[in-house]
């Protein structure tokens, strides 16, 4: 079966849960490796989805679960095409 190429995410709760943490937007942005632009478009929601492998570090280096910054009705296990 196909992995899931994406997952969508809650980007307030990830900022949230960032901010919470005493974590600066640029430091997670490195951790992920991604830039802190693309990250501060995914905390406002401008966009929404990340690969399974980006999403995995952000969760990671959060310390979150899947549960506070999945968007709603996400399914982790899900397999899609």
């Amino acid at each position: 079966m196909p992995q899931r190429t994406t997952f969508e995410v809650n980007g307030a709760a990830i900022r949230r849960i960032r901010k919470n943490r005493g974590m600066e937007m640029s430091d997670l942005a490195h951790l992920v490796g991604i830039t802190p632009n693309y990250l501060s478009r995914i905390e406002t929601g401008s966009r929404r989805h990340l690969r399974p492998t980006k999403y995995t570090a952000v969760r990671d280096h959060l310390g979150a679960t899947d549960d506070q910054i999945l968007a709603d009705g996400e399914d982790p296990q899900q397999r899609t095409t």
